[in-house]
Protein backbone atom coordinates (compact mmCIF):
# COMPACT_ATOMS: atom_id res chain seq x y z
CA UNK A 1 0.00 0.00 0.00
CA UNK A 2 1.23 3.27 -0.87
CA UNK A 3 1.75 6.19 1.93
CA UNK A 4 -0.53 8.55 -0.69
CA UNK A 5 -3.12 5.96 -0.22
CA UNK A 6 -5.92 6.27 2.63
CA UNK A 7 -6.08 3.53 4.85
CA UNK A 8 -9.86 4.63 5.51
CA UNK A 9 -12.29 6.92 4.25
CA UNK A 10 -12.27 10.55 5.68
CA UNK A 11 -15.64 11.43 7.49
CA UNK A 12 -18.26 12.84 5.24
CA UNK A 13 -18.81 15.99 7.05
CA UNK A 14 -14.99 16.59 7.63
CA UNK A 15 -15.00 16.12 3.30
CA UNK A 16 -18.06 18.03 2.94
CA UNK A 17 -16.93 21.35 4.83
CA UNK A 18 -13.41 21.31 3.18
CA UNK A 19 -15.67 21.00 -0.33
CA UNK A 20 -17.99 24.18 0.80
CA UNK A 21 -14.22 26.22 1.91
CA UNK A 22 -12.92 25.45 -1.56
CA UNK A 23 -15.98 26.19 -3.19
CA UNK A 24 -16.52 29.57 -1.11
CA UNK A 25 -12.71 30.55 -1.77
CA UNK A 26 -13.21 29.92 -5.47
CA UNK A 27 -16.19 32.02 -5.87
CA UNK A 28 -14.80 34.88 -3.71
CA UNK A 29 -11.73 34.56 -6.07
CA UNK A 30 -13.80 34.85 -9.02
CA UNK A 31 -16.09 38.07 -7.45
CA UNK A 32 -12.34 39.98 -6.94
CA UNK A 33 -11.26 39.20 -10.07
CA UNK A 34 -14.27 40.55 -11.81
CA UNK A 35 -14.46 43.67 -9.64
CA UNK A 36 -10.97 44.64 -10.69
CA UNK A 37 -11.18 44.00 -14.43
CA UNK A 38 -14.50 45.76 -14.44
CA UNK A 39 -13.11 48.77 -12.58
CA UNK A 40 -9.97 48.75 -14.81
CA UNK A 41 -11.88 48.52 -18.11
CA UNK A 42 -13.89 51.66 -16.78
CA UNK A 43 -10.90 53.04 -15.65
CA UNK A 44 -9.14 53.07 -19.29
CA UNK A 45 -12.67 53.88 -20.53
CA UNK A 46 -12.50 57.00 -18.61
CA UNK A 47 -8.93 57.72 -18.74
CA UNK A 48 -9.01 57.77 -22.58
CA UNK A 49 -12.64 59.76 -23.01
CA UNK A 50 -11.20 62.48 -20.55
CA UNK A 51 -7.67 62.24 -22.00
CA UNK A 52 -7.75 61.83 -25.43
CA UNK A 53 -11.29 61.63 -26.74
CA UNK A 54 -12.56 64.47 -25.02
CA UNK A 55 -10.01 67.24 -26.68
CA UNK A 56 -11.25 69.28 -29.18
CA UNK A 57 -8.73 67.65 -31.44
CA UNK A 58 -10.91 65.11 -32.35
CA UNK A 59 -9.51 63.11 -35.13
CA UNK A 60 -6.46 63.20 -33.52
CA UNK A 61 -8.01 61.32 -30.57
CA UNK A 62 -9.40 58.73 -32.54
CA UNK A 63 -6.02 58.06 -34.24
CA UNK A 64 -4.52 58.08 -30.52
CA UNK A 65 -6.73 54.97 -29.65
CA UNK A 66 -5.89 53.06 -32.45
CA UNK A 67 -2.47 53.25 -31.49
CA UNK A 68 -2.69 53.13 -28.07
CA UNK A 69 -4.51 49.54 -29.12
CA UNK A 70 -1.98 48.75 -30.95
CA UNK A 71 0.39 48.44 -28.63
CA UNK A 72 -1.49 47.54 -25.58
CA UNK A 73 -2.87 44.44 -27.94
CA UNK A 74 1.04 43.89 -28.44
CA UNK A 75 1.77 43.62 -24.57
CA UNK A 76 -1.40 42.03 -23.03
CA UNK A 77 -3.63 40.49 -26.34
CA UNK A 78 -6.69 40.79 -27.63
CA UNK A 79 -8.76 42.14 -24.79
CA UNK A 80 -6.79 45.56 -25.86
CA UNK A 81 -8.41 45.52 -29.46
CA UNK A 82 -9.46 48.65 -30.93
CA UNK A 83 -13.58 47.71 -30.49
CA UNK A 84 -12.67 46.88 -27.33
CA UNK A 85 -11.28 49.79 -26.24
CA UNK A 86 -13.97 51.97 -27.46
CA UNK A 87 -16.32 49.51 -25.63
CA UNK A 88 -14.28 50.65 -22.26
CA UNK A 89 -14.86 54.61 -23.12
CA UNK A 90 -18.45 53.54 -23.89
CA UNK A 91 -18.97 52.00 -20.52
CA UNK A 92 -17.30 55.06 -18.87
CA UNK A 93 -19.84 57.27 -20.87
CA UNK A 94 -22.47 55.23 -19.71
CA UNK A 95 -22.29 54.25 -16.35
CA UNK A 96 -20.67 57.50 -15.36
CA UNK A 97 -20.05 57.20 -11.39
CA UNK A 98 -16.80 54.84 -10.51
CA UNK A 99 -18.58 54.21 -7.21
CA UNK A 100 -21.73 52.33 -9.05
CA UNK A 101 -19.56 50.20 -11.02
CA UNK A 102 -17.68 49.20 -8.32
CA UNK A 103 -21.20 48.31 -6.54
CA UNK A 104 -22.64 46.66 -9.42
CA UNK A 105 -19.62 44.59 -10.78
CA UNK A 106 -20.05 42.39 -7.22
CA UNK A 107 -22.92 40.63 -8.80
CA UNK A 108 -22.59 41.87 -12.34
CA UNK A 109 -19.56 40.88 -14.57
CA UNK A 110 -18.52 42.60 -18.28
CA UNK A 111 -20.25 40.84 -20.06
CA UNK A 112 -23.54 42.04 -18.65
CA UNK A 113 -22.52 45.28 -18.51
CA UNK A 114 -21.28 44.68 -21.99
CA UNK A 115 -25.05 43.46 -22.78
CA UNK A 116 -26.24 46.48 -20.98
CA UNK A 117 -24.28 49.41 -23.27
CA UNK A 118 -26.56 49.55 -26.45
CA UNK A 119 -29.77 50.92 -24.47
CA UNK A 120 -30.10 53.95 -25.48
CA UNK A 121 -31.40 55.46 -22.32
CA UNK A 122 -30.16 55.88 -18.66
CA UNK A 123 -33.12 54.69 -16.79
CA UNK A 124 -33.07 51.17 -19.42
CA UNK A 125 -29.67 50.53 -18.24
CA UNK A 126 -29.96 51.14 -14.72
CA UNK A 127 -32.96 49.20 -14.68
CA UNK A 128 -31.72 46.15 -16.41
CA UNK A 129 -28.43 46.43 -14.33
CA UNK A 130 -30.60 46.32 -11.16
CA UNK A 131 -32.93 43.45 -12.48
CA UNK A 132 -29.45 41.30 -13.32
CA UNK A 133 -28.31 42.10 -10.09
CA UNK A 134 -31.16 41.14 -8.24
CA UNK A 135 -31.26 37.95 -10.14
CA UNK A 136 -27.25 37.16 -9.71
Amino acid sequence: MSELEPTHSPPAQLLGDIRRLIAEARRQTATAVNVGLTLLYWRVGKRIHLEVLGSERAAYGEQIVVTVSLQLVAEYGRGYSEKNLRRMVHFAESFTEEEIVATLSRQLSWSHFSALLPLSRPFQREFYAEMERIEA
